[in-house]
């Protein structure tokens, strides 16, 4: 099943979508795909009272003196057998001056957070100071040992011109060079690995493209597959007809 063009239809259609999306995602997830002692919740945002991220967490408690990226080492793949199947990866330098930007705090506990799977919404983008929100906490987790997949089904608007991704690196480095996002491929996959160093795995495709398996880091050394395509069509599946004909170009979003 293609990916739809979500800007045909209201804020709120989507926001059903994508709680189905979160959900099927967990299923999947907790299935099977993840490895012993790791599994996934659907969480909510500080402020908001619907889940709008899907956190993974191993189960084993920390020992004293060990990292929650190096503590939970079996599992998954090894990026150094099978590299991630994307077409675009990067390593980003980050500057002094950029760690300055933000202090990430961290409680340790028995189930800590490993990695986080991020789908944006229109209020993600809504305005300038909603990107910037939105990209430092992405930041703030990738500083604090978490691995981040960042889906962004909406295309570059006016306050991320060249995408979500470009404002996220612009957090992490320096640099003079824009990020040259295919005009023709507005969807934004973006796997980001904590580090050190922080790197990225990146994919981006045209409306009526299908999902690619994207990489969700345990370690900085070991991934597991995501399965967005069959957890797309899962939760498009339960999408109203009267909707599903809309965002298929079948009827105009109206209510005549």
């Amino acid at each position: 099943m293609p990916v739809h063009d979500w800007t045909r239809v209201e804020a709120g259609i989507f926001h059903d979508f994508h709680l189905a999306w979160i959900a099927a995602l967990r299923r999947n997830l907790n299935g099977g795909i993840l490895p012993e002692g790791y599994y996934a919740l659907a969480e909510q945002h500080a402020g908001r009272s619907i889940p709008d991220v899907l956190t993974l967490h191993a189960g084993a408690p920390i020992d004293a003196g060990t990292t929650a990226s190096s503590s939970a080492s079996g599992g998954g793949t090894a990026v150094a057998d099978a590299p991630p199947r994307v077409r675009r990866h990067q390593t980003l330098q980050e500057s002094v001056a950029a760690r300055r930007r933000s202090l990430a705090v961290r409680h340790v506990t028995g189930h800590r957070l490993i990695a986080l799977i991020e789908l944006l919404s229109p209020a993600n983008k809504d305005r300038r100071g909603s990107v910037e929100d939105f990209a430092g906490k992405v930041v703030d987790a990738l500083r604090a040992g978490v691995h981040v997949l960042v889906v962004d089904v909406f295309p570059p608007g006016a306050n991320d011109p060249r995408g979500m991704h470009e404002v996220i690196r612009s957090y992490l480095e320096e640099t003079g060079e824009p990020y040259d996002m295919p005009a023709d491929e507005p969807v934004t996959l973006a796997s980001y690995v904590s580090g050190p160093p922080k790197e990225v795995y990146l994919e981006h495709l045209a409306i009526g493209a299908a999902f690619p398996d994207m990489p969700l880091f345990l370690t900085a050394e070991r991934y597991v597959n995501v399965p967005l395509e069959p957890t797309y069509q899962d939760a498009y599946s339960g999408t109203p007809r009267f909707w599903r004909d809309v965002l298929e170009g079948r009827r105009r979003a109206t209510h005549d």
